[in-house]
């Protein structure tokens, strides 16, 4: 759906919604006034993780529920049901991504969009994405509940395929990732007919795309996927941002030969350059104070065999940090430890970046309205980084955004043992709400 249209229907609806009183499902005695239904949310998580488990499995178990799978196509009509449940009409655009619009009161104010996504990794959690997709819902339902009219429409926006690279939320911002970029590759054909499956439609990609500025603002409510709540016993965790991310291919040519006739002095080992290369990521990242990380996570050996001395590998770094200068600089310092690492070993490497991501700041004015929801609750919060990346560093580009961490138990996360307990899934949905009707309530804003 274009901007010009999207506008049209948010102010059709507004007006409407000025005359018609909100209906409200039944509301729960138990639940008090400004706090969402827990039980409720509990509810729908655990019905979400029946697609895409194994047979016979429990929650437990955790679920793999691989975007454009059928558990993917089964788990969106699950959720789209809920979203009509909530008053929303769901409608999928182009990317696959689902939308349902609550008319405000003012026609000229932009929607405030809350959101995540279902999609996992394969042998995923239960609760990465999905937490902020039913959460969102449920704030939903929670104003309906409690007959609580906001002046901005509120959009919730389950994003397709974020796993990929967050396909469905670039796609919004107008960034058509690949393989959908090349239509004629053998890659191509099967990611346009996986993307049709889910109700998209990749000939009309360009109009899944929206306007800088054509949103109030991005909240995105998510497990943390690391330790550092979790061991501090905070509960809500003010992200500063999301990390910007460098990706190296290193290639290491040494020289192959028999490991049994080649003395050890006149070897041109390429897997000993390459060790020497893990060391000295993981030395030169510990060296420098700060946040960032930096990996070494893949690495291919030719010709791989017992008996012969290694003559080519590649292996990659990735470098993750909020500051592109910091990503910047550890890049450098690791590419000018590769240049004597080859003096050293007789070899020849190449370090080339393949991909940049540049980082997302979240804005100051909705971080201050997290930190104040979170008061008002009586939760502690602490500021911290995203070191994953999340939808919210696609919205970011064409609006102001900012994302509450709950906690992960042990910082497990992409693994059945994810796990964030169901008092923190409630304290997190709680202050999405509160930050949500705060920004609603308080002076209109020119985000863009």
């Amino acid at each position: 759906m274009n901007v010009i249209n999207r506008r049209t229907i948010l102010q059709g609806l507004a007006t409407l919604a000025a005359t018609i009183p909100v209906r409200a499902a039944a509301k729960s005695p138990r639940v008090p006034t400004g706090s969402i239904d827990a039980a409720r949310l509990q509810q729908s998580l655990e019905e979400l993780s029946k697609f895409g488990r194994r047979a016979g499995g429990s929650f437990a178990d955790g679920v793999s529920r691989v975007a454009y799978s059928e558990a993917d196509v089964a788990g969106r009509a699950y959720a789209m049901e809920l979203m009509r449940n909530a008053g929303l009409n769901p409608l999928i655009d182009a990317a696959g991504n689902l939308t349902g619009i609550r008319p405000g009161i003012d026609p000229l104010l932009k929607p405030i969009v809350i959101g995540s996504h279902i999609d996992t990794v394969p042998g995923g959690g239960n609760f990465d994405g999905n937490l902020g997709s039913m959460a969102a819902i449920e704030v939903v339902q929670t104003l309906n509940d409690q007959h609580i009219r906001t002046r901005h429409p509120i959009e919730v926006a389950i994003w397709s395929n974020e796993e990929g690279y967050t396909m469905g939320s670039a796609a919004a911002i107008g960034d058509v990732r690949t393989p959908f970029a090349d239509p004629t590759s053998e890659k191509g054909i099967a990611a346009r007919e996986a993307l049709k499956r889910i109700g998209g439609d990749p000939d009309r990609l360009e109009s899944a795309r929206r306007a800088p500025g054509s949103i109030c603002c991005y909240l995105e409510l998510h497990i943390e996927q690391g330790g550092i709540l979790d061991q501090a016993e905070i509960p809500i965790g003010v992200v500063d941002g999301i990390v910007g991310i460098d990706q190296y291919e290193v290639t290491i040519e040494g020289v192959a030969n028999h490991a049994g006739t080649t003395p050890m002095r006149g070897r041109q080992d390429a897997l000993i350059a390459a060790a020497k290369m893990v060391e000295a990521v993981n030395e030169i990242a510990r060296a420098e104070p700060g946040r960032h990380v930096a990996t070494v996570g893949k690495l291919e050996v030719t010709p791989n065999a017992p008996n012969v001395i290694p003559g080519l590998v590649r292996h990659t770094v990735e470098i993750r940090d909020l500051s592109p200068e910091k990503v910047k600089k550890l890049g450098i310092a690791i590419a000018k430890r590769a240049d004597q690492i080859a003096v050293e070993t007789a070899t020849k490497i190449v370090m080339e970046r393949y991909f940049h991501l540049e980082p997302a700041l979240a804005d100051p004015a909705l971080q201050a309205g997290i930190e104040s929801a979170s008061v008002s609750l009586g939760l502690k919060s602490m500021h911290l980084p995203s070191g994953a990346g999340h939808d919210a560093q696609e919205l970011a580009k064409i609006g102001p955004m900012a994302m509450i961490f709950v906690p992960s138990v042990n910082g497990v996360s992409h693994s059945p043992n994810e796990l964030t307990r169901w008092s923190d899934c409630a304290n997190g949905a709680n202050v999405l709400l509160r930050t949500l009707l705060e920004i609603d309530r308080g002076p209109v804003r020119d985000f863009s």
